[in-house]
């Protein structure tokens, strides 16, 4: 959906005015660049620091970046971070305490103001992701309060995919790889004949500001046109899908299949898929002081399921085997999610397939477990 039927045409030097635009705005504006032989998010500060040129090679275990002839900037699949970095920090600190000589303990909250990002090139399956993390820390009765104040000033400028990689399912989530809505501005990029250029929409009252700023012309049709097409055909070029169920019905039916046992014997219990999920949001809480103890800080950093003392309970941890804690993760993402959030917990980014060190790949448990549970079904009865 646009604003008011806001729309435009912009080359790339409407991109780089674009980030310019944002900066001016007091925005710390964060985008993808080629950084360590990979495509990551970081601070940028204009156009020419995007990732021009290139693409990813992805599969299970595996990244590579590799060169293109279209010079395409946003003809990437998913890196190994998301937006999660920025809006849902791996660590940061609450509060300090002081002991004076007398005793006496004075706590200090940290309230530093929260920064102003401006994202660029949201992918739809991570447009999606802050959505379901916008349900779980600022949606319900018990709110993440600086999350909700880093989200509030948050600008999002959402790119459509052209280029799935081999790894990306989000046409099986529902989460792409067209947008829907959520974002302040959205870009669909289109190289042909007729020039390298951006298809742009506003979905807010501020983009709308922000379009208004930038070196721009009048929406055409065969941009347009070529702009859906190509988001058009790479929703039939997905490198992997889920099975075709109720995968929530799936992974209740399922908790007692043979499959886990298999994936169990090849998980490292790492939290690799926790950490680069744009969803998992679990934390924990870290107190450190100093040599003298008069000085302590309480950090809150990102806790994962896999992690043994996760579960810790005075008797020992509730899910000591790695069967137990990748099942947790699995049925939680997929099912139980659900009975929580209402909705799904997975994107179909396709990142914790790629940054698993053994290969590990959720789409394929998952068709493994559909296809164990109608293997078990008798006849006439219905698999989950």
């Amino acid at each position: 959906m646009t604003v008011d039927g806001t729309t435009a045409v912009i080359g790339t030097d409407g991109l780089d005015a674009l980030i310019r635009a944002l900066a001016a705005r007091g925005r710390t504006v964060i985008g993808p660049t080629v950084r360590d032989g990979a495509i990551v998010l970081a601070e940028i500060t204009g156009g020419t620091e995007l990732p021009y040129g290139w693409g990813v090679e992805l599969e299970a275990g595996h990244y590579r970046l590799r060169p293109r002839e279209d010079g395409a900037a946003f003809a990437h699949s998913a890196g190994p971070q998301s937006w999660k970095s920025f809006l849902h920090p791996q660590r940061e600190r609450e509060w300090t305490a002081e002991r004076a000589a007398d005793g006496t303990l004075t706590v200090t909250e940290d309230d530093a103001p929260q920064p102003s990002y401006a994202f660029l090139g949201v992918r739809p399956c991570d447009l999606r992701a802050i959505a379901v993390q916008d349900r779980v820390l600022s949606g319900g009765p018990h709110t993440d309060s600086r999350y909700r104040a880093r989200r509030e000033r948050a600008f999002l400028v959402a790119v459509e995919c052209t280029e799935p990689g081999a790894t990306c399912f989000c046409t099986s989530m529902g989460s792409g790889p067209g947008v829907g809505s959520g974002y302040d501005l959205a870009l669909t990029e289109v190289v042909d004949d007729g020039g390298h250029r951006f298809w742009l929409r506003a979905g807010s009252d501020e983009g709308e500001a922000v379009l208004a700023e930038l070196p721009r012309r009048p929406a055409d049709g065969a941009t347009e046109t070529a702009a859906r097409e190509t988001v058009a055909e790479a929703a039939d070029r997905m490198g992997r899908s889920m099975p075709l169920v109720d995968l929530q019905q799936l992974m209740r039916g399922t908790l007692h299949a043979e499959r886990w046992n298999d994936v169990a014997s090849r998980c490292l219990t790492c939290g690799n898929c926790t950490m680069v999920c744009p969803t998992c949001f679990c934390t924990t809480a870290e107190d450190v002081t100093d040599l003298s103890g008069d000085h302590a800080e309480r950090w809150r950093r990102w806790e994962s399921c896999f992690d043994l003392e996760f579960s810790h309970l005075p008797g020992g941890p509730v899910r000591a085997s790695g069967h137990s804690r990748y099942r947790q993760w699995a049925t939680h993402k997929l099912g139980t999610w659900y009975d929580q959030f209402g909705s799904s917990g997975c994107v179909g980014c396709g990142r914790c397939i790629v940054w698993c060190p053994v290969g590990i790949d959720i789409t394929e448990e998952a068709h493994a477990l559909h296809q164990e549970s109608q293997a078990a079904c008798g006849p006439g009865e219905p698999a989950p």
